[in-house]
């Protein structure tokens, strides 16, 4: 009996021992919270829609920017802490940098006036190769411009082959260069591209256009269009001596564009000079930044890129008009 005392004793203090542990186990309950009829809803943040991005990125400045070193080869691999912008020479944040071939958009500027009847055939060869030349999702157009006209010979295309139009177009008249520009550029600024750049190729200056050189400019500007410049002639090819300031407005439109000018094109040389542009648009590093001078006055803001690599060197356009809100829209 007395065995059979203590076993019942240590059975009870074990499970007295088990009660005690489960209840000390148990998270302690929490107080029901108080509801508060006063306190709003929390704010569930909306996605932008597509018309609201764009009205947030119509003041963002791109820069296209070709790196080379001392020998004129394309430099890969470089990163945004690389580069340095300033605009009036305070300095900008770049808010993107892309490095990969992303597409471009181009616009050949092909002048038909009378005085490219001998040189029609070398520029229209130069055109097929160029066009021949582009990746999957680039594309192309062709304008020519002659008489008082400009002519879309070829809207933009990612096909290689060009229109038969560009091959049976006779060249006569004038030189509308500056409406030829600012039409492409109209049409480059409805592209999505931010890779956008013109071939101009022709032999003089302008004769016939409504748009000023300054008009144009602007346009090429405000559009973000790199201009590429072929001087077709006679000079140039080897066959006179200049006779206009064609070859230095044409020069102009490239340096202040950030693009090239091509001078001595003959042959050889003209299928190179495209040859290097589509090389050089696929090699670019593009450069987004918000200017900190919120000024909408039209003026023409100065850009300056650095390096931090200073064996580089570093080209894009060296400055650009600012918006200017109209008169209009200042008084409502």
């Amino acid at each position: 009996m007395k065995t059979e005392a203590k076993i019942q004793a240590i059975l009870f203090l074990a499970s007295l021992f088990l009660a005690c542990t489960f209840s000390f186990a148990q998270p302690p309950a929490q107080p029901a919270q108080k509801k508060n009829p006063g306190a709003s809803p929390p704010v569930k943040e909306e996605p932008q829609s597509e018309e609201q991005v764009l009205k947030l990125g119509t003041t963002q400045i791109v820069l296209n920017v070709t790196v080379t070193n001392a020998g004129g080869r394309f430099i890969s691999g470089l990163t945004s802490k690389d580069f340095r912008v300033f605009e009036d020479k305070i300095k900008q944040e770049i808010i993107s940098f892309t490095t990969e071939e992303t597409p471009f958009a181009a616009a050949i500027l092909l002048d038909t006036s009378g005085s490219m009847t001998p040189k029609m055939s070398l520029a229209r060869a130069a055109c097929a190769r160029f066009a021949a030349g582009i990746r999957e999702g680039d594309t192309v157009a062709i304008y020519g411009f002659g008489g008082t006209k400009v002519k879309l010979m070829q809207d933009f295309t990612e096909v290689r082959d060009v229109d038969p139009l560009v091959w049976d177009t006779d060249a006569d008249g004038n030189t509308p260069l500056y409406d030829a520009l600012v039409q492409a550029c109209e049409a480059l600024r409805k592209r999505e591209e931010k890779r956008r750049a013109i071939l101009l190729i022709s032999d003089g200056a302008d004769t016939s256009s409504r748009a000023s050189f300054d008009q144009a400019l602007r346009i090429a500007s405000t559009a973000n269009v790199t201009i590429y410049s072929v001087d077709m002639s006679d000079a140039a090819l080897g066959q006179g001596v200049a006779r206009d300031y064609g070859a230095q407005i044409i020069k102009d439109f490239a340096l202040k564009t950030g693009g090239q000018f091509f001078q001595t094109p003959g042959g050889g040389k003209l299928r190179d000079a495209f040859e290097q542009t589509v090389n050089e648009l696929r090699h670019q590093y593009t450069i987004v930044y918000e200017p900190t001078n919120e000024k909408e006055d039209g003026k023409w803001r100065t850009v300056e890129l650095t390096l931090r690599k200073p064996e580089f060197t570093a080209r894009t356009r060296p400055g650009y008009y600012a918006h200017k809100t109209s008169s209009k829209a200042k008084s409502d």
